[in-house]
């Protein structure tokens, strides 16, 4: 089973977080993360995962992504994760769920604005179009398949002491609608370790999906 605390002589757990930027239930699964490392000792690491690639070979995309514009925010993200690292990765996804994820929609015109605010250079943007970044993303979209044994699942992809390999605890969300907070969202986090890391499970469900209330992201967030 997977560690769940952390003592002063090893540090906080790591906890790695696949995602597609493109979807809003994982922005929401996200922003629970950064409350969780707020209420226990754990560190995310942050990496792309590519519902285009996920769906690619399927003979319908449950995505609709007949243009393929699912490809250009995760090309963006493989380039700034290769231009500062998996926690500059990190700094821009939280600028950048904020501009896509808002009541407005996705705003790429603010894509720029975001890099800039994540300290990484505006030009990046420019990676939304080119496919140089294109075999970094299936390496880290297929990491995470590889840890969760599989392409049965879709975005996010949370491993705790993935460096284990097939010995780290690997599952697909949590699904949520809105953000708990503080030890709401500790006890979350303490509950679903318990169940993904039992021998033999394999799935949990409640009820039908709500629309995701992109509104329940704590205001702290905004300055991550």
């Amino acid at each position: 089973m997977a560690q769940t605390t952390a003592g002063p002589e090893n540090g906080p757990v790591a906890v790695d977080f696949w995602f597609d930027p493109a979807c809003p239930y994982t922005w929401l699964t996200s922003r629970w993360m950064r409350e969780v490392e707020r209420v226990r000792p754990v560190a995310v690491r942050w990496h792309v995962m590519s519902l285009a690639v996920l769906n690619e070979h399927r003979d319908e995309d449950p995505e609709g992504d007949t243009e393929g514009y699912l490809w250009m925010p995760v090309r963006i993200c493989a380039a700034v994760a290769a231009h500062g690292g998996e926690q500059a990765l990190g700094r821009f996804y939280t600028a950048l769920g904020r501009r896509f994820h808002g009541p407005g929609g996705p705003d790429w015109e603010a894509v720029p604005d975001a890099l800039a605010e994540a300290g990484l250079p505006v030009e990046l943007a420019g990676a939304a179009t080119a496919t140089e970044h294109d075999g970094a993303v299936r390496a880290s979209h297929g990491r995470a398949m590889e840890l969760i044994g599989g392409d049965h699942v879709g975005t996010p992809v949370i491993a705790v002491d993935a460096d284990r390999g097939p010995e780290a605890t690997a599952f697909f969300g949590p699904v949520i609608s809105r953000v708990p907070v503080g030890e709401d969202a500790g006890r979350l986090w303490d509950g679903t370790l318990l169940v993904a890391g039992v021998p033999g499970f394999h799935e949990l469900k409640g009820r039908p999906h709500e629309a995701p209330r992109t509104g329940t992201v704590p205001d702290r967030d905004l300055a991550v």
